[in-house]
């Protein structure tokens, strides 16, 4: 039996510890938080991606009655950016998330089906995407989508 250890590393730091770019993307996806529809868990999130011509795309998470029928934030995100500008890779991932009390004071995690998506986009253009994960008492700085989701399953493995 061979034991394999993984490490993932991360940074934990405060909004004034952000550069411009990085700060902008958390203020978007704060902002995008009002454009979610969350009817049934009032817990509301958004994200914004950077894209590499210096561009913001937003998008939050849109419920539904018929449960499977709705969309998260990164996704909607994802899939607006990849409908605008299919051109365009994708440099950062910030996502926030408030419910009833306002912002969460600990950083959001995407879900299991939105980290395949955002890997394939990372794997699509061959160019890591930053992830920038907003809580009112700290912000998680992921060097790429794949320190996210270890082990992932892509394209690749169908041929091997």
């Amino acid at each position: 039996m061979k034991t394999i250890e993984l490490n993932i590393k991360w940074q934990f730091l405060q909004m004034e510890e952000l550069d411009d770019k990085e700060r902008v993307a958390v203020e978007k996806a704060i902002e995008a938080t009002n454009n979610s529809y969350a009817k049934y868990s009032n817990f509301n999130v958004g994200a914004a991606l950077l894209l590499e011509d210096g561009s913001f795309v937003i998008g939050a998470n849109q419920e539904n009655a018929a449960f499977p029928s709705g969309l998260c934030a990164e996704r909607a995100a994802l899939f607006a950016a990849q409908s605008l500008k299919p051109q365009c890779a994708i440099q950062m991932l910030a996502i926030a998330a408030k419910n009833e009390h306002g912002l969460t004071a600990k950083p959001v995690s995407p879900c299991g089906a939105c980290r395949q998506v955002m890997i394939e986009v990372e794997q699509r253009y061959k160019k890591t995407i930053e992830v920038l994960l907003y809580g009112t008492k700290g912000i998680y700085k992921i060097h790429s989508v794949e320190d996210l989701l270890p082990l992932c399953f892509l394209d690749e493995d169908m041929n091997q």
